[in-house]
């Protein structure tokens, strides 16, 4: 399976860099020289990418593809996402930490069974992560945190959420 590991938010220079929001939580894996990355372009289209390239620079990562090679390239993959494949992560070794990957499609219930809905992704905020879970009403934004997602259970395809009073009820 792909997912993002990051977009282009810019072109940087004038000899092809580029400038990625990273979407990963190990961008020196992902980005690493010589490694390719596929990228979806704007258009739908897509192609592969070799690192020659990475390093920081202002919250943001900039990048060398040896494709890539002038700032009018560069500019033409403006909103490209970059994806990389979950079976080149590593195990992430601890038993409370999950890939977003993981966590997206599981159906949400209630401590008591009662099924609310499905996660539809993960969002990573200054104040935390929030589940987004679609439901019949709407989508709902939970803090993934233990005191309101007490289990996560990856393989039974499952989130319970115990929800403090008045935090579904906006749906």
């Amino acid at each position: 399976m792909d997912v993002v590991v990051g977009r282009v938010a810019k072109a940087h220079g004038i000899t092809g860099e580029l400038a990625i929001d990273v979407r990963t939580d190990s961008p020196e894996l992902r980005f690493a020289l010589g490694q390719k990355i596929q990228a979806k372009l704007r258009d739908g289209t897509s192609r592969s990418l070799t690192v020659s390239a990475a390093r920081p620079h202002a919250g943001r990562l900039l990048v060398r593809f040896e494709e890539v090679v002038t700032r009018d390239v560069a500019e033409s993959l403006r909103g490209t996402l970059l994806l990389g494949s979950t079976d080149d992560l590593p195990p992430t070794g601890d038993p409370d930490e999950f890939y977003d990957h993981e966590l997206e499609g599981l159906t949400a219930e209630l401590v008591d069974g009662t099924k609310i809905g499905t996660v539809k992704e993960i969002l990573h905020g200054p104040g935390g992560e929030l589940l987004v879970v679609i439901r019949d009403s709407g989508e709902a934004l939970i803090p993934f945190v233990r005191e309101i997602v007490p289990t996560v259970d990856v393989r039974g395809g499952r989130v319970v959420i115990d929800p403090p009073e008045g935090l579904l009820d906006a749906d």
